[in-house]
């Protein structure tokens, strides 16, 4: 009678255990890229269809595409925002990059690149319009007016390091220590409570 060596025993015994290994870690990966489905969301959907809020800020309609609190996203966070004509945001500055994409429609961007100095200061005015593009650098303050009377201005807003810490200025002259902070933001309307009226 023959008896199987230790060392043979060992390597029958480490190719089952290394392919469950592996296998393990790629089920792991896909379960944590596949936050939509375990959240009861599927992986495509129809922008169209997707639930929409105004936040108590009349004139806007926003859509949370992807994001951390819903979608389990980590490095960006994903928008759809529709403004009513002569609507707009606030004045504000945030610890994240920021890039628009307008869909639709036409307005004005007011970016105050000195917002290293003490307050903003007076903005630079830029128009902006369908088909076109803009990014906000992090901590510059700015606002985005749908200055259009005639139609809805519609924007793809796409923002890094959620979720999102907004300061907010009552005007262009306010000093930086006196905004008003709201940290963390989230806009995933059905996990927490919408803004209040004077926020984003």
């Amino acid at each position: 009678m023959q008896f199987a060596s230790s060392r043979t025993i060992t390597r029958k015994m480490a190719k089952p255990c290394l392919t469950f290994f592996f296998g393990f870690i790629a089920l792991s990966a896909i379960v944590e890229a596949s936050q939509c489905s375990i959240k009861g969301l599927p992986l495509v959907r129809n922008i169209g269809e997707l639930p929409q809020d105004n936040y108590g800020r009349g004139g806007l309609s926003h859509i949370t595409v992807a994001g951390s609190v819903l979608h389990g996203m980590k490095e960006v966070e994903v928008w759809l925002q529709t403004f009513a004509p002569g609507s707009r945001t606030p004045i504000h500055r945030h610890s994240c990059e920021e890039v628009f994409v307008v869909l639709k429609g036409s307005g004005t961007l007011y970016l105050a690149s000195g917002s290293h100095e003490k307050y903003p200061g007076k903005p630079q005015e830029f128009k902006i319009y369908s088909n076109s593009t803009f990014h906000i650098p992090v901590n510059d303050a700015h606002q985005v007016w749908n200055s259009n009377e005639d139609e809805d201005l519609q924007m793809l807003v796409i923002i890094s390091r959620p979720p999102v810490k907004v300061f907010i200025y009552e005007d262009w002259s306010m000093p930086h220590t006196a905004a008003k902070l709201k940290y963390p933001y989230y806009w995933d309307e059905h996990c927490f409570q919408s803004p209040p009226k004077d926020e984003l």
